[in-house]
């Protein structure tokens, strides 16, 4: 049947060896999407109250998007999904590579694990056959390691999902990762892969992707990718630093076409931002106490976007993306190359622990990536510790000798070999800030910055408040790929969704800090359409072309035959955060206990930098995007009776 979806999932229990296909009836699809949606309708239903993350009731899924290999572009994107050991919640984890489409082409839309094996396995699922096989030869090894031999071992057209060291070692900030160093490194699901000892999955499969529409499938992407090829000069890397101080020093603001941002990441990737958001307050600076002060072009000048790109030996594209944000860089020292460091990865690695040596983050890289763990939370909580040690928390005999300065490059190298292999101080540190403060005690906890235990990412709220809400109030809380003011501008949705408005095409920014109904209409619209996004593999960047040039919803339709207007499918979206967060509630979270720290806040205010005297009300904006949901404003729990509105099954 043509429609997008393949209709079935693979269930698996590591516990009894047993595996068996389950047909997913068509009205799931429609009600909830795949991927994100699908996941949400199925772990609500099948992971009890109170499991232990790491235990064998916990459910670890990989799923595929509705879209993915029906011809539409950027929706290359996979997820892995679970209870996560971070937050005790909801938990998932994106990512691009290879992976999404060869679990369609299995013949599944999903592949979830129940149970603990007794030993080290692996899920190999070629020519139609699923069978568990021993894996105690590939425990210990590296990511990209593991994935080298498996597709030796199976030969063909192979793509492997893996954990590390980190997952092996149950570190609750690793993740899972596929096409050697392409991490899903969010939520600590490496660590859920690891307490299964389920050491990877390999798959290998020739499924044809149908499509309904696929004449119009073609005729969409066509034209969507004439945006993507639009392609006019832009500045050199060095002024992207030029280009943020502008936007520091100017009293208002313009909102945001995401076509200025397509330009400069099709140039550099998201490399492009590391000197510009530091300029303008974007980027957290020593464990966000600091500023642009601190942290400015001469320091930050090694990782300018051109001395990135100078090391690029190939770009890289995900499935199905003509826009190629990524590269293959070539490396000093033990190993030859390594994926471009994300920006993410360049601000945590460097900004946030005052690290001025572009080869070691580089380097750092690539070690996480072929660890398997996070390397957002891997430099969050290196700027704790490094904070924790200036103020007197943890003294050398703490740190196993390490020095732990501001910038020490040596330091900051082996704090991270220690946490990746839980040696010494490391074993503190491994599962993120949340945890070390609640170890280490003494006021430490003050300086640990995250959201639910999920330590925080590179963009900070108090120049762009919609992040810090979002942060908030997401059912997988810490999360920059959601929501924000900046984001509601590039998706342009009420170019296409009835009723959402349009921000103003200039604003002073003082506007930015109001808590009114417009920006909680906005930051709900987000999370709406999100869901929508990953419930279809979509990738958020193609989504910041604005709705009009990316045509999600029609794609949707060409794929699966259906009629849906655009607010039906935001209504979806609605549906599958409503679900998310109603499993928190099962799982005995508090959704206020996911509030980012005060000083992200900008509680006590910065007294110099891109956002000095800034501080952000955060109760009543909570409170006003709880309420657009039919949540219980105070507490951000699901009205029964809006749940029964959604027609939430589970």
């Amino acid at each position: 049947m043509s429609r997008g979806y393949m209709g079935k999932i693979l269930n698996i229990d590591l516990g009894t060896g047993e595996i068996s296909e389950e047909v997913m009836p068509d009205e799931i699809y429609e009600t909830y999407l795949s991927g994100m949606g699908l996941s949400a309708y199925l772990l609500n239903k099948r992971i009890p109250a109170g499991a232990d993350p790491l235990g064998p009731e916990n459910v670890l899924g990989f799923v595929s998007g509705l879209l993915t290999g029906t011809g539409s572009f950027f929706t290359g994107r996979w997820m892995v999904v679970g209870k996560s050991p971070i937050t005790s919640g909801w938990g998932d984890a994106n990512c691009g590579g290879n992976l999404s489409p060869a679990i369609k082409r299995c013949g599944y839309d999903g592949i979830f694990f129940r149970g603990i094996s007794e030993k080290p396995v692996y899920l190999s699922i070629k020519n139609g056959t699923a069978e568990l096989r021993d894996a105690g030869h590939l425990w210990g090894k590296d990511t990209v390691e593991t994935e080298e031999m498996l597709i030796k071992e199976a030969g063909g057209n192979t793509r492997v999902a893996c954990i590390g060291p980190a997952g092996e070692n149950l570190s609750r900030i690793s993740g899972v990762s596929n096409d050697k160093g392409r991490l899903a490194a969010r939520s600590g699901l490496g660590a859920v892969m690891g307490s299964k000892r389920l050491k990877a999955v390999v798959l290998s499969g020739a499924k044809r992707i149908k499509a309904k529409n696929p004449d119009i499938m073609k005729k969409l992407s066509r034209a969507c990718n004439k945006w993507v090829q639009f392609q006019p000069p832009f500045v050199s890397g060095p002024a992207t630093a030029k280009v943020g101080a502008l936007l520091r020093i100017l009293p208002t603001q313009m909102a945001q076409d995401g076509m200025l941002f397509k330009i400069i990441l099709k140039k550099w990737g998201t490399a492009c931002m590391n000197q510009m958001s530091i300029e303008m307050g974007d980027a957290p600076i020593k464990n966000w106490m600091g500023s642009n002060k601190d942290f400015g072009p001469k320091k930050s000048l090694t990782t300018n976007p051109d001395a990135i790109i100078e090391r690029e030996r190939i770009k890289y594209h995900c499935y199905s993306c003509p826009l190629g944000c990524g590269g293959i860089c070539s490396l000093n020292g033990e190993y030859p190359e390594t994926h471009k460091p994300e920006y993410e990865t360049v601000l945590a690695l460097g900004g946030l622990c005052m690290n001025e040596d572009a080869e070691s983050i580089f380097e750092l890289n690539e070690v996480l990536n072929r660890a398997g763990m996070d390397s957002i939370s891997a430099g969050s909580t290196v700027a704790f510790a490094i904070e924790c040690f200036e103020r007197g928390i943890l003294t050398k005999e703490d740190t196993d000798g390490l020095e732990l300065t501001w910038g020490n490059t040596e330091a900051i190298r082996e704090l991270i070999r220690k946490m990746i292999q839980r040696e010494g101080i490391g074993d503190l540190l491994a599962d993120g800030s949340k945890y070390a403060a609640e170890r280490i005690g003494n006021g430490s906890y003050e300086f640990a910055m995250h959201a639910g235990g999920q330590d925080l990412p590179m963009h900070d709220g108090r120049n762009d408040p919609g992040f810090v809400l979002h942060y908030s109030v997401e059912p997988t809380p810490g999360r920059h790929t959601i929501g924000a003011q900046l984001y509601y501008e590039m998706f342009q949705l009420w170019k296409t969704v009835k009723g959402l408005p349009k921000p103003s095409i200039l604003y002073h920014k003082n506007r930015k800090y109001e808590a009114d109904e417009e920006k909680a209409i906005w930051a709900a619209a987000c999370s709406k359409y999100v869901n929508v996004i990953n419930g279809a593999g979509l990738c958020l960047f193609g989504a910041f072309l604005g709705s009009k040039r990316l045509p999600l919803f029609d794609w949707l339709n060409a794929a699966t035959g259906w009629d849906k207007t655009p607010e039906e499918y935001m209504e979806i979206g609605g549906r599958i955060q409503t679900l998310r967060q109603a499993f928190n509630i099962k799982h005995g979270v508090t959704p206020k206990s996911f509030v980012v720290p005060d000083r992200a806040l900008g509680k006590e205010p910065l007294t110099e930098g891109a956002n000095k005297g800034r501080t952000i009300d955060i109760e009543p904006m909570m409170r006003n995007y709880w309420r657009l949901f039919g949540w219980d404003e105070i507490s951000g729990k699901p009205m029964e009776e809006d749940v029964e509105r959604l027609k939430i099954k589970g």
